[in-house]
């Protein structure tokens, strides 16, 4: 009996790897770029990424804005870009999601207050980029059921999911006080869960794809390039 078990472990394992060969998880990314104005950067200045709050369904997450910033700071083109929560800090209380400019002409107001004005100079902004958007799970199927025998155990049957990730990145010229152009991001993946004895997720990586795709184009879209 014990040895007809590890048998069957073996071949379900084989098994396993095959199916997974054939289902990698893949996913699709869009970007479109609608520009209004004319940018470009000096080396004294520096760009800072924002997290739209204010919605009541979703927050925009402050891992995917520090996932952007960050990519931005790498390869070519490179930019020099302020952390947000530093940002935040620092500009307490009217970066905070309740009193955050929606709109440039609020951002025209807020440089009014010599004390903002001041900050955005120490910091070197130029540009300020709000972020908005989340990544919703769809069209869920399958199911798997584990068992534990006299025998051992093990876990059987298949799942799978839809990813889409979608964000907008509105990019506002602190110099004209105007806003210069908007980004957006779609990507989606199907991700897979085949189990034969053992679960192995096969996951489509639809926000670090848009993570990566919309930090080049920011990158670029600043640059004026």
């Amino acid at each position: 009996m014990k040895a007809y078990f590890t048998f069957r472990i073996i071949r379900s394992a084989g098994s396993l790897l095959a199916i997974s060969g054939l289902l990698a998880a893949c996913t699709s990314t869009t970007v479109d770029e609608f520009r209004q104005g004319e940018t470009g950067i000096e080396t004294d200045e520096s760009v800072v990424i924002l997290g739209r709050r204010q919605a009541s369904d979703y927050e925009t997450r402050s891992e995917f804005v520090e996932c952007v910033g960050e990519r931005m700071t790498r390869g070519e083109g490179a930019l020099s870009v302020v952390p947000e929560q530093e940002f935040i800090d620092a500009m307490f209380p009217w970066f905070e999601p309740r009193t955050a400019p929606l709109r440039t002409r609020d951002l025209e107001q807020l440089m009014a207050e010599d004390v903002v004005a001041n900050k955005m100079s120490e910091f070197g902004i130029r540009y300020i980029v709000w972020l908005n958007g989340f990544t919703e799970t769809t069209d869920r199927s399958g199911s798997i059921s584990c068992t534990i025998g006299p025998g051992g155990a093990g876990c059987f049957g298949f799942g799978t999911w839809e990813d889409d990730a979608n964000f907008d990145a509105r990019v506002w010229d602190v110099g004209s006080m105007s806003n210069v152009g908007t980004i957006n991001t779609d990507a989606t993946g199907q991700s897979y869960l085949p189990a034969l004895v053992i679960p192995i997720p096969l996951i489509a990586r639809v926000e670090a794809n848009a993570c990566s795709r919309l930090a080049t184009q920011l990158k670029q879209f600043v640059n004026g390039t």
